[in-house]
């Protein structure tokens, strides 16, 4: 089993989330979270003050898989999440121990 951890810019999470929809995956977490990258921020203007933001909001996707669509659900983030500008994210994959359902008690792939 295999945790997906995505940090995408707002405005694709709902292309994300279709484009998991699609491949048959049922379940996803959504976290708000800030941060920054390269890009390192951007300058804004707003009634004619220049402001800095060190931190552009994102939103942080957590999905737990079983291994066997680990890549094919990369793959579906990727393209769902891409615009080809700086800040469009990062994906990161984690092996993942153990899931339990709490409601059934069911247990790894079962519990996904």
């Amino acid at each position: 089993m295999k945790l997906i951890e995505a940090v995408i810019k707002p405005f694709k999470l709902d292309e994300v989330r279709a484009a998991l929809t699609e491949i048959g995956v049922q379940g996803l977490t959504v976290s708000e979270a800030r941060g920054f990258g390269r890009q390192k921020g951007q300058t804004e203007i707003y009634r004619g003050a220049e402001y800095e933001i060190n931190f552009l909001p994102k939103i942080r996707i957590e999905v737990a898989v079983s291994d066997d669509v680990a890549d094919q659900t990369i793959e579906a983030i990727r393209n769902a999440a891409a615009t080809g500008q700086i800040g469009d994210g990062k994906i990161f994959v984690f092996d993942m121990e153990k899931a339990v359902r709490i409601r059934t008690g069911e247990t790894d792939n079962d519990a996904l």
